[in-house]
């Protein structure tokens, strides 16, 4: 039995249908399916830790994109080896906890030398990590990731 042959309007019109699937399937994929951020609250820190290799000698800003909770205070230690400290607790939070009260820290080193000079920071805003931060430090190389205390 030989198929039937399709007429040209009918052609088009399957092709049509075809390019429109793809394009619904494609528009699907790029939509819906993102990655989760590896840290979603505080205590997943740790997963940048286990994950330390997936980090190292890729820009900062990659290991950023993978941290969902607001960073409300940032140190930078210029010294060698350089590093950030970022909390998820603002310096007046961290202020209000005891000595016994053990607060997480993020230690983020990096292989360049740190341009970071507290004096020259927004006034009010020395220990808050900012867009023009990401901006000017997102490129350093990450070296090594330390997490300690508790959330």
């Amino acid at each position: 039995m030989e198929p039937i042959p399709m007429s040209h309007a009918n052609k088009i019109k399957n092709m049509k249908n075809t390019i429109r699937i793809i394009s619904l399937f494609v528009i699907l994929l790029s939509t819906g399916c993102k990655a989760q951020q590896m840290v979603q609250t505080p205590s997943d820190a740790y997963k940048l830790k286990t994950n330390e290799q997936q980090f190292i000698n890729r820009p900062l800003k990659d290991l950023l994109k993978e941290i969902k909770p607001e960073i409300k205070l940032v140190t930078g230690n210029v010294d060698y080896p350089s590093f950030f400290s970022f909390r998820f607790i603002s310096r007046e939070e961290l202020r209000k906890k005891t000595e016994s009260e053990n607060t997480l820290g993020l230690y983020v080193y990096v292989k360049e030398t740190l341009d970071w000079d507290f004096d020259k920071r927004p006034q009010g805003k020395e220990f808050e990590w900012s867009k023009e931060d990401l901006e000017k430090y997102g490129n350093l190389t990450v070296t090594r990731i330390k997490v300690i205390g508790k959330p």
